[in-house]
């Protein structure tokens, strides 16, 4: 219901889910990442739930993006009820309500894990701004793996029951954000490498990374091949730079340029 799903989906995108019982830090990351993302011309996909979707697709609509909630229920229904005039915005503002389930169909429990399961099939990859040790979001980020899609999380205090979650899925790999820019470079994208100066380096394999990495290229295994180096020389020469502070890992294999 609403715009042409296809074309939404036609630009970049990405599946922001987390906590129903949202802090102020997670209400705070939440807008301030999605406002960023959806100012790019990122798509915002969500659950229309409580807490952090509401929060996500609300920022996507006060930054004029786009923004997709897929429902745990018919489109002939809104769950929650609460979120009916939410649900009317999105419409209102180019963007669509999805679900797999008939007109009519009530809610029932297992609808909300499986709507995790859609909303991150639609999407490039997975963003969790907020979770507890045994939140329900949990079960998205293994949705989001069997998916082959990139898991991303927002570390936060470790002293927070709210960010156990997150902070546990960065300990098993998830990339952590701390901003935009981390977001985009796992979509492929780099907004800044055309503005950037080159970095310098007096040994030609460094320099041959560099301009790769400033090229918007931060892949490992691109990176590799655009290099032509020995996967041996191909790693050294990632680790002395990484040891000098000019590139950063991002996770899954993915190298960006240090700010």
């Amino acid at each position: 219901m609403g715009a042409d799903i296809n074309e939404l989906l036609s630009r970049p995108s990405i599946t922001v889910v987390g906590s129903r019982k949202v802090s102020s830090y997670g209400n705070a990351v939440t807008t301030s990442l999605v406002t960023d993302l959806a100012r790019a011309g990122v798509a915002i996909v969500s659950g229309l739930a409580l807490g952090v979707d509401a929060v996500a697709h609300r920022a996507a609509l006060a930054a004029n993006g786009r923004t997709i909630a897929v429902l745990p229920c018919g489109l002939d229904q809104i769950y929650p009820a609460s979120h009916r005039s939410l649900a009317q915005q999105i419409l209102g503002q180019g963007g669509a309500l999805v679900s797999e389930y008939p007109a009519g169909s009530p809610v029932y429990k297992h609808n909300f894990i499986a709507r995790n399961r859609i909303a991150c099939g639609l999407t490039d990859a997975l963003l969790i701004t907020e979770a507890a040790a045994k939140s329900g979001t949990l079960h998205t980020a293994q949705f989001a793996l069997e998916q082959g899609k990139d898991v991303m999380a927002v570390p936060g205090n470790i002293t927070s029951p709210t960010s156990v979650g997150t902070n546990n899925l960065i300990k098993s790999g998830a990339i952590p954000v701390t901003d935009m820019q981390d977001v985009l470079l796992v979509l492929g994208l780099n907004p800044m490498a055309q503005n950037r100066e080159v970095p310098h380096s007096d040994n030609p394999h460094e320099q041959t990374l560099l301009n790769l990495l400033s090229s918007g290229i931060n892949d490992g295994a691109e990176l590799l091949q655009g290099s032509q180096l020995e996967v041996t020389v191909f790693n050294q020469v990632l680790t002395m730079l990484e040891i000098r502070g000019q590139i950063r890992p991002l996770g899954n294999n993915r190298w960006g340029l240090t700010n």
